[in-house]
């Protein structure tokens, strides 16, 4: 999984620069005649070094490069790594900036960059609102009682509304800035009063079918800031419904988006393909197998190399024979008698395979958990435990089952593998735990005792429901 990530985090950043004439950023320190200047940027919300500079003894620095910088908003990172000061790049790449470490906000003066004097403008009227910001903190954190609390929020509305106020000015006032971009972006929609006869979901659809309206997926301009990741993450863990099947037609109609911007197809794909790779919540692999089938297999993912590519198809192939829904992978193995057992001749109204190992130390937490429920309330279900080896020896393993009395499971191992358990199963680490219906469909996966629990009390109330 790590590795998965490596890959995609390093293809992700590929080359800094976008093809064009190049940049130049002079910088002036005061009070500073050596060390090493360096240029940062954001890749959502994690930054990543982007050009560095010595600072000369008349505190100096030039970071200069022969190819155009990708717009977005990038740090000025002093000697010594403890003070920055973020600084916009757009179209207009050729500029100075003098900085006096006394007073970052203040006293920091641009030359030939309109584009950053105007976000000075923004970052000293942020300034100008700390005293106000700092009072609200601190009445907050020494509130004693709800009453107290409540007391602050008109300070909270106010401050809130002038913030809001002078970026829907800025905005009007200069239209087609970068900062305007990032301004407009970070707006919500405004939920209108619901029109007669509309249900109690009017507010979520409306909010959610206008949540992209004001974000530029057309351009590159928001993909180096923290902006765009954290618009992804509000909606696709606020706003989808959690079930595998939307969240697919939302990730396509996002990505839909970003067709003419490069690196916003880029982004989204990449933090759409890492979110549900990785995403801890059962089910979700199955988004990571349809973007990987929809986008990386045609090509679409033109930033990888062949290499990084196969990784990620390999892995996407591995997950999909056992998605929640799929008909479970024929395994046969031998029991602890050396006969030869078959998952699909073993009849159960649930089975509950799990691939474990004697040495590993979370198995030898879980087993003895699993058998406990499976005594307590699985096994008059209609449960059937169905155990497979994956490393240790044999005397370790009948140990194991002796010690623990396993005397109900249907114990199995596959030394040769034979039955290739680990691909067909993505068994990657143990205990891995699949849980099969009566004609072995896989119905979860990745689950502990009480996730287990839950699940085949509420699945079981379902089935009776359906009788009646």
């Amino acid at each position: 999984m790590r590795k998965l990530f490596v890959i995609l985090i390093a293809a992700l950043l590929g080359p800094l620069y976008a093809v064009a004439q190049g940049y130049q950023i002079t910088v002036k320190l005061k009070n500073y005649t050596s060390g090493k200047f360096f240029l940062a940027h954001y890749m959502g919300r994690t930054t990543y070094l982007a050009d560095s500079a010595d600072v000369s003894t008349t505190g100096d620095a030039v970071l200069k490069g022969k190819e155009k910088l990708l717009p977005g908003i990038y740090l000025l990172v002093l000697p010594g790594k403890q003070q920055y000061i973020e600084t916009l790049i757009d179209r207009q790449q050729v500029f100075s900036v003098s900085i006096d470490t006394a007073d970052l906000v203040n006293k920091t003066v641009y030359k030939g960059s309109p584009d950053n004097d105007l976000f000075l403008g923004y970052n000293k009227f942020l300034f100008q609102q700390e005293s106000l910001s700092r009072s609200i903190q601190t009445q907050l954190q020494t509130a004693k009682s709800a009453a107290d609390s409540a007391k602050v929020l008109p300070l909270q509305k106010e401050l809130g509304k002038k913030i809001e106020h002078f970026r829907n000015d800025f905005i009007t006032q200069h239209p087609g800035t970068i900062l305007s971009t990032i301004f407009l972006a970070m707006k919500e929609p405004e939920v209108p009063q619901p029109p007669a006869g509309a249900d109690s979901s009017f507010a979520w659809r409306y909010f959610k079918s206008h949540y992209w309206d004001q974000v530029d997926l057309n351009s590159d301009r928001l993909v180096r800031t923290p902006i765009l990741e954290g618009k992804l993450k509000k909606y696709f863990t606020q706003l989808v419904v959690a079930n595998p099947d939307s969240i697919m037609v939302d990730c396509d109609e996002v990505i839909a988006r970003t067709r003419k911007s490069k690196e916003a197809f880029k982004f989204v794909l990449w933090w759409l393909t890492y979110n549900y790779e990785s995403s801890p919540y059962m089910g979700m692999d199955a988004v990571f197998v349809h973007l990987v089938e929809k986008y990386y297999v045609p090509g679409e993912a033109f930033w990888l190399s062949n290499e990084q590519l196969n990784k990620i198809v390999d892995r996407a192939y591995t997950i999909a024979p056992n998605l929640i829904g799929k008909q479970a992978a024929p395994l046969e193995f031998k029991d602890s008698s050396n006969n030869m057992l078959s998952l699909y001749k073993t009849p159960a109204k649930y089975t509950i395979l799990v691939f474990w190992d004697p040495t590993c130390g979370h198995c030898k937490t879980e087993l003895p958990r699993l058998d406990s429920a499976y005594r307590a309330s699985w096994k008059r279900k209609g449960v059937t435990m169905v155990g497979v080896k994956t490393e240790g020896t044999r005397e370790e393993w009948l140990q194991f089952i002796n010690e623990h009395h396993l005397s109900g499971w249907v114990h199995g191992s596959d030394p040769q593998a034979a039955t290739n358990y680990r691909r067909l199963y993505d068994v990657y680490s143990t205990p891995m735990i699949y849980l099969l219906d009566d004609k072995k469909k896989i119905v979860a996966k990745k689950l502990g005792v009480e996730q287990l629990q839950e699940f085949l009390d509420r699945d079981m109330a379902r089935s009776e429901a359906q009788k009646h």
